[in-house]
């Protein structure tokens, strides 16, 4: 028995996240782990399950996410942007409902570099009159 697998890539900072969506309960597992298990906060869990809830489609799909690089906050959003490529994938009808949620635009900032003079991006050292 073969069934439908929708692939979908998404990156955020330094994090990169393949998705695969395959018709299911509603299970979500990020890097074999459950995802309220690998998230320490809710607003992660949400973020990553808010593609899903746009779509009207938590119980209908299965989530399986292997996530590298960058911290919890970078690794949450590149799997909603995976999960949200994904479905548009397996339903294109889904696609004007996403792209008004703003899930299927990819978030290019990153982080600033360091300025010479500088003690970081923006922080100059501290200024002393005597």
């Amino acid at each position: 028995m073969i069934t439908e697998t929708y692939l979908g890539t998404g990156r955020r900072k330094s994090a990169v996240a393949r998705v695969r969506l395959r018709p299911g309960t509603g299970k979500i597992l990020v890097n074999r782990r459950e995802v309220k298990e690998y998230f320490p906060s809710l607003k992660e869990i949400l973020r990553v399950l808010s593609p899903l809830k746009a779509t009207s489609s938590e119980s209908r799909y299965d989530v399986i996410v292997s996530v590298q690089g960058g911290g919890f906050t970078g690794q949450s959003g590149a799997i909603a942007l995976g999960v949200a490529r994904a479905l548009m994938k397996a339903n294109p009808e889904t696609e004007p409902a996403l792209r008004d949620a703003h899930f299927v635009t990819r978030d290019s900032r990153g982080k600033e570099r360091k300025k010479y003079g500088r003690r970081g991006a923006r922080r100059g050292f501290q200024f002393s009159k005597r």
